[in-house]
């Protein structure tokens, strides 16, 4: 099965330093019919605005993988981690026993847009982590890129404690081709550009995503240059 959700259909919060639309139930919005696709339980797409951000705030048994697309996000948290978020840099954090983090725009004048995602772990009560890696060269290379995983057998540039659970990331050219990773089920968002997608019937456009539940291969093409598609296959 594939599910179309427009970019519009999402949940909404906009305050006055944050504009953030909600793939899934969250905070006061709760639909309890979409409450996450497979292990996927939070997918956020976050527009902070300049010399502003979220607070240190708590968190446990969570893998929270966040993923800049533009801007710069600095992340600050209780275990002593400090990071400077840009394009291309993966960041995970798992929360474990508990952790309280602070995600704060640094710069005074221009906002950071930015897609952070919650997945449930397969261990409860983890030590708390934090891992950051620059995958840059290997987006620059072409095609899908495993940015998150917690899969012994796949190779990623950073390691989530759930084993049933993949994160591609993919920057894509005009009329470039790819074939979406196959899982139980499969969460794919366009981050940015448009995309057509094979036997659908309507492209997607930034902000629109697909759930796909058990379905067999499916071809994707760019319809614009700077085309970028987050995946997420899950249990």
């Amino acid at each position: 099965m594939i599910d179309l959700r427009p970019a519009a259909s999402r949940f909404h919060t906009r305050i006055d330093w944050l504009d953030s639309w909600h793939s899934f139930s969250f905070g006061e919005h709760h639909d309890p019919a979409n409450v996450g696709h497979g292990l996927l339980l939070v997918s956020n797409d976050d527009v902070v605005a300049p010399a502003s951000g979220f607070g240190p705030h708590p968190h446990r048994d969570m893998e929270i993988v966040t993923w800049v697309l533009s801007g710069t996000l600095e992340h600050r948290d209780s275990e002593g981690n400090v990071g400077l978020l840009v394009p291309g840099l993966a960041q995970r954090m798992s929360a474990g026993t508990g952790i309280r983090h602070s995600e704060m725009n640094p710069d005074p004048g221009a906002p950071v847009r930015l897609v952070q995602m919650w997945v449930r772990p397969d261990t409860l009560g983890v030590p708390p982590g934090y891992e950051q890696v620059d995958v840059t060269d290997r987006l620059d290379a072409g095609g899908w890129v495993v940015v998150a995983s917690g899969d012994p057998d796949v190779d990623s540039a950073i390691r989530i404690h759930q084993r049933s659970a993949t994160m591609w990331v993919a920057r894509m050219a005009a009329d470039e081709r790819l074939e979406l990773p196959a899982a139980p089920f499969v969460h794919v968002f366009t981050a940015t550009g448009g995309l057509e997608v094979d036997g659908l019937g309507t492209d997607l456009g930034p902000g629109d995503a697909l759930r796909l539940s058990d379905e067999g291969p499916v071809g994707v093409r760019a319809t614009q240059d700077g085309t970028e598609l987050i995946v997420w296959g899950t249990a």
